[in-house]
């Protein structure tokens, strides 16, 4: 009791009033006043544990310390008939009032003034566990405002969304949403949509977002987040105004996992209305368009979708493969999902990892289903194209398709990159790199379009251009591996061995990771023994992103530096074993020419020259330079090495006099044939001594 007395008499209860009062009204107009002026998040929070650091002290000092006439003095050195204890009381109370009815009008004006704009500013957003299907929304309630400078003003780029879900294998999720928001607004014809490979390095809700708009080149960014728990899904979504990074619309959504199919074109809708993007009928159809209402299809789809993008490696790409296969037999109706697996089925026979015949049967099944079912939507045309392309290898027919599918989706980066290639492999050089500067203008930072510009340029023998796009993606990419193996490409198509040492000469960690780049160069520096151990030791490791013809090529790639250091009998080993693994794989795909190319290597290196120069004729018969202007040669280039090898010199010096002369995909080093190459390649050591062969040797 006496403590308490002693407290009241000495002010310190009234000062715990004054100070609690006090740092209340601090912190709220802290909390608004400061974002005003740009302050960083973490001034506003600083503030409050300085407040709530300063509490004790304050009343420590209340208990020592007295105010009197004469000024502050110890409380045990004023006398009682000097104190003016009450009198200070008084002043405190009257300024806690004063403090209160302070905070009472701030509390008003922040309640019925400031929240309503700042509400309009930015949507409120609710947790998950609300009411199903319930939509909150807020807006600006203005039309859609002036552009950033130099960006277009119906521009917009979707960054990643967060992922909120507690399972992180759900992450895939979040990832598909988003994916699926962005291709129904790249649908709409009237904006300028970046596309996702180029906004996948930023943060989900990054704090430059001034600067990031700036890189991609948008007046607007979409932000969001995605919660799955158990059949829930709760979505938030946000449109910002990268100028003065203001917030112009949010939109947040509950829905069951059941009932979330149209979620994506609702969110396409409201931008384009913000935006002021124009909508015509087929397009407003495109983006509504609800793909199926199975849950599990649906799941499995946007599992595809996701390990789609991420598919640089095998592995990813033939479980996004499985993803979509899932999709279809949850949901046979599922037309997209068809269309998808078409899509990859048709890039799988492309490449030889798989053109059996059972993988043609199941891409054209898959086509079939998703033209009875949606014939005329985007993905069911992109898929026909991709066939025509990739599988009919109908150039002309599939320029045509890939043009008109342009016209209809022109924010879809990936059309004109596909495009881009059918025009090189038509011999349209030109036109092949502006579609692929179109492609890069919706897709900025997409290191592996730029990867192809420089690829592009190398092949064309322009090295110096090669080099300056690579400086580019490292400028965007610093660890990217396969541009800094290009840049020792480009120093081994030159004969600059010293340069590309530090960069080439490093053992592949895995038989899918090597690419040719580390084997040229061996070759090139003729020191067998080493790459001859490093190559064993892969073939021993398992490896799941290898398929059949990344192995395969390594025991070739492995029996001839073997046949070039002496070591015959090995190297007649694996080229036997080579040979019929390959023989065994092309009896259900015998039309696979990157199968029969490397059979002519192994029936080279068990020197059977009639039936190595037969597999060569015969790829060559199956995607000749007349209708492969990019492709084409390459086979031609792996006849001018055999028959340089078996000694049939005027044959092999036509053909590389031509090759000279013609942009295209190399056989060996992921370049075109270079006289740095005919100086130093193994390959033609048995022409050294022609003149001929000499002058083209030494004519760069």
């Amino acid at each position: 009791m006496n403590l308490l007395i002693e407290l009241k008499r000495r002010n310190v209860i009234r000062m715990a009033g004054l100070y609690l009062v006090g740092a209340w009204l601090i912190t709220q107009v802290s909390s608004t006043v400061l974002p005003m002026f740009g302050a960083p998040d973490w001034l506003p929070r600083s503030v409050v544990i300085l407040l709530l650091i300063g509490f004790v002290p304050t009343l420590i000092f209340s208990w020592i310390y007295e105010l009197t006439p004469e000024g502050i003095k110890r409380d045990a050195d004023v006398k009682p008939e000097e104190s003016i204890a009450p009198q200070t009381g008084r002043r405190i109370d009257r300024t806690i009032i004063a403090v209160l009815i302070i905070a009472l009008v701030y509390f008003a004006i922040d309640k019925f003034v400031l929240a309503p704009q700042r509400e309009a500013q930015r949507g409120a957003t609710r947790p998950v566990g609300e009411k199903a299907g319930a939509v909150t929304s807020t807006s600006a309630g203005s039309p859609a405002p002036a552009a950033a400078a130099s960006a277009p003003e119906k521009s917009i780029a979707v960054l990643p969304f967060e992922s909120l879900s507690e399972e992180k294998a759900n992450a895939y999720f979040a990832e598909g949403i988003q994916d699926e928001i962005l291709t129904r607004l790249s649908k709409i014809g009237t904006l300028h949509v970046i596309s996702r490979t180029s906004t996948l390095q930023f943060a989900s809700h990054p704090e430059n977002l001034t600067e990031i708009a700036k890189k991609l080149g948008v007046a607007t960014i979409l932000e969001g987040s995605v919660q799955k728990a158990g059949n829930k899904v709760h979505i938030n979504v946000q449109l910002i105004r990268a100028q003065g990074d203001e917030h112009m619309w949010a939109e947040s959504y509950d829905r069951p996992l059941d009932d979330i199919f149209g979620v994506q074109g609702e969110v396409a809708g409201a931008i384009a209305d913000r935006l002021g993007a124009t909508l015509g009928g087929q397009a407003r159809e495109e983006i509504g368009a609800i793909p199926t209402r199975n849950a599990v299809a649906y799941d499995a789809y946007l599992r595809g979708v996701a390990l789609y993008r991420q598919a640089s490696e095998n592995a990813a790409f033939l479980a996004s493969t499985r993803a979509f296969e899932e999709a279809v037999k949850a949901d046979p109706e599922f037309a997209q999902a068809w269309a998808l697996l078409a899509r990859n089925g048709s890039i799988l026979i492309f490449f030889g990892s798989d053109a059996s015949r059972a993988r043609r049967d199941e891409t054209l099944h898959a086509l079939e289903a998703a033209e009875r079912l949606q014939p005329d939507t985007l993905e069911t045309l992109s898929a026909r194209a991709y066939y025509i392309y990739r599988v009919q290898r109908d150039f002309d027919e599939a320029r045509r398709r890939f043009e008109a599918l342009h016209e209809r989706w022109p924010n879809d980066a990936e059309v004109l990159e596909v495009l881009s290639y059918v025009l090189g492999r038509q011999g349209h050089m030109d036109e092949a790199v502006a579609r692929l500067d179109d492609a890069l203008k919706l897709d900025p930072l997409n290191v592996r379009l730029l990867k192809f510009r420089a690829l592009e340029a190398m092949c064309a023998h322009r090295f110096d251009e090669a080099s300056r796009i690579l400086a580019r993606v490292l400028g965007i990419a610093p660890g990217d591996g396969q541009a800094r193996q290009l840049q020792g490409v480009i120093f081994l198509a030159q004969g600059d061995l010293a340069h590309a040492a530090p960069i080439l000469n490093h053992a592949p960690k895995s038989v899918a990771a090597e690419e040719g780049q580390y084997v040229a160069f061996v070759r090139q520096q003729r020191d067998y023994a080493p790459a001859i151990d490093v190559l064993q030791e892969l073939l021993h490791q398992p490896d799941a992103n290898a398929m059949f013809t990344d192995t395969v090529g390594t025991r070739l790639d492995l029996a001839d530096l073997q046949r070039l250091a002496g070591a015959r009998a090995a190297a007649l080993d694996n080229y036997r074993q080579a040979r019929t693994a390959l023989l065994a794989q092309l009896e259900g795909q015998a039309d696979n020419e990157a199968l029969i190319l490397a059979l002519a290597q192994a029936e080279a290196g068990l020197g059977n020259e009639a039936a190595a120069l037969a597999a060569i004729d015969k790829a060559m018969q199956l995607m000749p330079e007349s209708r492969d202007a990019l492709g084409g040669p390459t086979f031609a280039e792996a006849r001018a090495r055999l028959l340089a090898r078996f000694g049939r010199r005027d044959e092999a010096i036509a053909v590389l006099r031509h090759l000279l002369s013609v942009p295209y995909i190399g056989a060996t080093s992921l370049g075109a044939l270079t006289p740095a190459d005919l100086r130093l390649d193994p390959d033609f050591d048995n022409l050294r001594d022609d003149s001929g062969f000499q002058a083209l040797a030494n004519s760069d």
